[in-house]
């Protein structure tokens, strides 16, 4: 039997994991950072560049959310690490890791990927989750949450 709270509901919901997983990834991305012999104040200089991209919802909710989630999501980190490890290059590899770090730190937080209807519609907020649970109850079916 899964562990439940006071509402009946399961403590292992997937934000949850979700914020668990950003643990993982800000500490590993540290780990490595240190281990490879990164200067800190780069690390410090760096760390939030990527909170920039919120200029984007100076424009409209739709162009904010793009120019955001491009800036929050692994594929870039991901794709400058593998150029990094492809040239034997060690810059691009600690500026991905910074920007792992950054994700990471993000999602433990609970700041998600943005959805266009406002800035605090996450993939990671709760009402998010409350109105599509809602959506799948009004249509009788449950699989809205899953």
């Amino acid at each position: 039997m899964a562990a439940t709270t006071h509402k009946g509901q399961s403590w292992f919901q997937p934000v949850l994991f979700l914020r668990l997983e950003g643990l993982v990834a800000l500490a590993g991305a540290v780990v490595a950072y240190w281990r490879l012999g990164g200067d800190g104040l780069l690390f410090a200089i760096l760390l939030f560049v990527p909170d920039i991209s919120m200029i984007g919802y100076r424009w409209n909710h739709h162009r904010g959310a793009d120019i955001y989630n491009l800036a929050h999501t692994y594929i870039g980190p991901a794709l400058l690490l593998a150029v990094g490890l492809g040239t034997m290059t060690q810059l691009p590899v600690l500026v991905a890791l910074i920007w792992i770090a950054h994700i990471g730190l993000d999602r433990l937080l609970g700041y998600g990927l943005k959805y266009s209807t406002g800035f605090k519609d996450t993939h990671l907020s709760r009402h998010i989750y409350e109105s599509l649970s809602s959506a799948g109850q009004s249509r009788g079916d449950n699989s809205a949450g899953a």
